[in-house]
């Protein structure tokens, strides 16, 4: 899966937001963190949600299961508005 061209990732500090071009179907605006970002970073190339979980296990130290549970929460939300292709 790849971010959709339609959609602009842009990171500020420790904030990450995803806003749509007028080409989007969607209008509005999505803010996270630091992981959240880094989703959109790997997202930038044609990956795997598999790819993007193990990406963040060798950034992020996180509790087991925590990193799966944040990808798992923000490709679903990412899918529901059609920012993913």
């Amino acid at each position: 899966m790849k971010l959709k061209p339609e959609f602009i990732a842009h990171e500020s500090d420790d904030t990450s937001v995803l806003v749509p071009t007028g080409d989007a179907n969607w209008s509005g605006v999505i803010q996270g963190n630091k992981t959240f970002g880094a989703i959109l970073e790997l997202l930038k190339d044609d990956v795997t949600e598999q790819e993007i979980v193990d990406a963040l296990h060798k950034r992020f130290d996180a509790p087991e299961g925590a990193i799966e549970r944040d990808v798992t929460r923000a490709l679903d939300e990412l899918r529901k508005i059609g920012a993913v292709e």
